[in-house]
């Protein structure tokens, strides 16, 4: 619910622009999110600490968390400062990168909590404060970024395509951790793709045709004109040239609007 919920909030309170493209791709993500819960794997049952931690030290996980370390390191050294003001896939990117150590950290401490309760000894495993630590480091890593991004970038369209990358990379790790893909069947498999694939329409949808001015009430009109529909920019921090003249002398004065 937080794709809807945050483009129609973003609109009303923050004046940001949805049109009914991008209404229509919020209820396709919605659609699409149902889809992949109804066909959704069941997790395997893991009780203790020590099952958890023999979880994280096989080969496979060891190397995906590897490649997820390398691949944030470079965004965040390389990339972040020289792209990260003008592409909204750097910042949100390296949030949902960070967000696989997130999750993992959260089922992890969630079956420690377990434990406590259940009277076992878990504050003397090291896991426990391995996981806090990584925990409030991926949290404040991924809260910077993902403000970083929301101070550039339109709130409608941070959320969907955060979603988007941050759903990807859960998956895969759950799928490498846990191996979730033993217990799926053709049909699951088949009814988690589509999902994901009606969840990437909708972000589509509402990505590149958001400055289309197109609503209920003029979509008529722009039908039956086969023209296209008039273009509005509400994103944060345009720079818009206002110039009627055709051609204009070189020494003539250029009136700049700034629209934030």
């Amino acid at each position: 619910f937080s794709l809807p919920c945050s483009a129609i909030l973003s609109s009303y309170s923050l004046g940001e622009w949805l049109n009914l493209l991008g209404k229509l791709g919020c209820m396709l993500s919605l659609v699409g999110s149902t889809v992949m819960v109804i066909h959704a794997p069941e997790d395997e049952e893991i009780t203790t600490l020590d099952e958890m931690s023999s979880k994280l030290k096989e080969p496979g996980f060891l190397t995906y968390a590897a490649i997820l370390l390398a691949v944030c390191f470079l965004l965040i050294f390389y990339l972040a400062p020289r792209y990260g003001q003008s592409n909204i896939l750097i910042y949100l990117t390296i949030c949902s990168v960070i967000g696989a150590f997130s999750v993992s950290s959260v089922k992890g401490l969630g079956i420690a909590i377990k434990g406590f309760f259940a009277g076992q000894p878990v504050l003397q495993h090291p896991l426990t404060w391995i996981l806090v630590i990584t925990l409030v480091a991926s949290i404040t890593t991924q809260i910077n970024y993902l403000n970083k991004s929301l101070d550039i970038f339109n709130t409608s369209l941070v959320f969907p395509i955060y979603y988007v990358l941050f759903t990807t990379i859960v998956i895969t790790t759950s799928i490498i951790l846990f191996k979730e893909w033993v217990t799926m069947t053709v049909v699951d498999i088949i009814g988690t793709l589509c999902g994901f694939l009606t969840i990437i329409l909708g972000v589509f949808l509402l990505h590149a045709f958001k400055d289309m001015d197109v609503s209920l009430e003029n979509l008529p009109q722009v039908l039956q004109s086969g023209q296209q529909a008039p273009v509005t920019r509400d994103d944060k921090n345009i720079l818009i040239e206002v110039d009627n003249s055709s051609i204009a002398p070189e020494d003539k004065r250029k009136v700049f609007m700034i629209y934030a």
